[in-house]
């Protein structure tokens, strides 16, 4: 398979960043993480009615969800992803 040859011209970095704001422009800009938990004991808790004991002896005792975000034009928007059945992992909602 052949290489393809560099294409344009050789620019130092600091030129770019004046001609592009000399025309007002710039480039794409990464926000800033999203913060999705409060560490500590800052914010209350839901009680664990689970006892953190994901074992399930028979279907539909024992049901486990998880959350997401997902960034949005406008927002970051909180999603619940799924929920799962502990004993047969299948997704029931």
């Amino acid at each position: 398979m052949a290489r393809a040859e560099p294409q344009g011209h050789a620019v130092a970095r600091c030129t770019i960043e004046r001609l592009m704001r000399e025309l007002g422009i710039q480039g794409a800009v990464r926000g800033k993480r999203v913060i999705t938990t409060i560490p500590g004991g800052q914010a209350g808790r839901a009680p664990d009615l689970g006892g953190r004991d994901f074992v399930a002896v028979a279907p539909n005792r024992c049901w486990v969800a998880d959350f997401t975000h997902v960034k949005t034009w406008s927002a970051t928007v909180y999603v619940i992803a799924f929920v799962l059945d502990a004993y047969s992992r299948m997704i029931v909602g």
